[in-house]
């Protein structure tokens, strides 16, 4: 007791006064985490060793068994030994990983997982240092014991042998870290990557719950992980809006003098006139035939208006694609799809940003002369009802 309190007293302090002088901040962590303390702890179980076989003299008769005693307390010692040595590997495996975690290599693959395998590989090679000691066997008798066993090992430990599996794929394939944002329908899972431990994997929802789910589904069950969005710089919109296929038409002079006087179509209403023109000279064609003559259509309008309005929008990445096209027509209308990306990723400023499209997009919509599909509702059936009476 009282050489480790000498220890701990001047030579732990010493150690702290070098580290606090020193602009590196290793030695800073390797104190934090105990490792100069545990190995101190050696330092005694080296004195007492030494001073066990001072004290003792061969030539000396002594009333017990010496022998005996001193090889208990040697094992003593010995165990005492395997058990600091056992802390400061772990304090050393932890030292690492607090390192490892301000390196930026530590944000593409988390070794959370590694570091547990270790531990658990040391901790089994202590266990059988230990046992070996206890029982006064060979370190490889007791190994081979241990395969005896091995089978109701394994079936006990199935979960964390699984885990480890599973946590070295997720390491080695960069598949998902901490920090990253996940989905799993399977698991009614889909938030943000909290922990990935030996055997479980800790996430947090959207609603701000915890879901625990066991490391090896990470590997077994599909999951999305949206990582990708975060790198692109943007946050993928697509959405699509039902036209009524009978309010789809050929654009009059009034309503295309009326779309030269939309800033975002009087370039295309101009170049499409010009395009149109030449191609009904070239080809004989009366611009007012309406079935052999190209002419310029309020669907194909609105769309064109859409995708203008979308590439000139402050708040949507330009570098990403930007996309207004048709879908199959279905017996709900004509869909249009909106495919573009938002420059904030931030869920709230998306869906703003999302809502603000649309907001504008239907409000639009009467200009072109087309109407939005929507079931009929009670309203509908009264205003029929009422024509008819």
């Amino acid at each position: 007791m009282l050489i480790n309190f000498l220890v701990k007293k001047f030579v732990i302090r010493f150690i702290q006064k070098i580290a606090e002088k020193t602009s590196v901040e290793y030695d800073d962590i390797i104190l934090k985490k105990k490792v100069i303390l545990y190995v101190t702890h050696l330092i005694p179980a080296a004195i007492i060793h030494l001073l066990m076989y001072l004290v003792f003299d061969e030539k000396v008769e002594y009333p017990f068994d010496y022998q005996y005693f001193l090889k208990a307390i040697g094992n003593i010692i010995v165990l005492y030994v395997y058990f600091i040595l056992w802390l400061v590997v772990f304090a050393l495996i932890n030292t690492f990983y607090e390192i490892y975690l301000e390196t930026n290599i530590a944000k593409r693959v988390d070794l959370k997982g590694f570091t547990q395998l270790i531990k658990v590989i040391f901790s089994v090679f202590f266990i059988i240092l230990v046992v070996s000691v206890i029982v006064d066997k060979k370190p490889g008798a007791i190994l081979a014991a241990f395969g005896a066993v091995a089978v109701a090992l394994i079936f006990v430990f199935k979960d964390t042998l699984l885990g480890l599996v599973a946590g070295v794929q997720i390491a080695a394939n960069n598949m998902l870290k901490p920090g990253d944002w996940i989905s799993m329908p399977d698991m009614k899972t889909d938030g943000t990557v909290l922990e990935i431990g030996l055997t479980t994997c800790k996430i947090q929802n959207w609603d701000k719950t915890i879901s625990t789910v066991p490391t090896h589904a990470l590997v077994t069950k599909s999951f999305a992980n949206w990582k990708g969005m975060d790198e692109s710089g943007g946050r993928r919109i697509k959405r699509s809006f039902f036209i009524d296929v009978s309010s789809l038409k050929f654009c009059d002079e009034k309503m295309i003098e009326k779309f030269k006087s939309f800033h975002l179509l009087k370039d295309y209403i101009e170049s499409k006139e010009s395009e149109i023109t030449d191609y009904n000279v070239e080809h004989g064609l009366k611009s007012g035939n309406t079935v052999n003559s190209r002419r310029i259509t309020n669907i194909g309008t609105f769309r064109k208006y859409i995708e203008h309005y979308l590439k000139e929008h402050p708040k949507l990445n330009k570098t990403l694609t930007i996309l207004v096209r048709q879908l199959q027509v279905t017996p709900n209308g004509l869909p249009l799809e909106i495919y573009v990306f938002s420059s904030d990723q931030r869920w709230i400023f998306y869906e703003g940003i999302q809502s603000d499209i649309f907001d504008h997009i239907f409000a639009i919509i009467p200009e072109f002369d087309l109407k939005l599909y929507q079931n009929p509702t009670g309203q509908d059936f009264n205003r029929v009802l009422n024509l008819k009476s």
